[in-house]
């Protein structure tokens, strides 16, 4: 199977790889910084693993979602609802 440039997956694959989703090298300084900072956060102590899938839901879904379409599907699943911080993060200008 060929590679592919959606899905979850595709980064890691390319990363792996050490070459861009449009086939370029990536630079070595690059991925050796990318190692090195992953490897810090492969050592990090987690919280759980509630913390962490909602964690994800707002990076990813906001980037998807409405703030409030994410807000009504965060709190049908027994999340709490997106923080003032995070709108502000996510939804503003003043985030970017």
């Amino acid at each position: 199977m060929g590679s592919t440039t959606t899905g979850a997956g595709a980064v890691d694959e390319a990363i792996a790889k050490g070459v861009d989703l449009d086939g370029s090298k990536i630079p070595a300084e690059k991925l050796e910084l990318y190692k090195e900072i992953m490897a810090l956060e492969a050592d990090r102590q987690r919280s759980g693993v509630s913390n962490s899938m909602r964690s994800r839901i707002v990076r990813i879904g906001a980037k998807h979602l409405s703030h409030a379409d994410l807000d009504v599907k965060l709190v049908a699943a027994d999340f709490k609802p997106l923080t003032e911080r995070e709108v502000i993060y996510y939804y503003t200008s003043l985030g970017k």
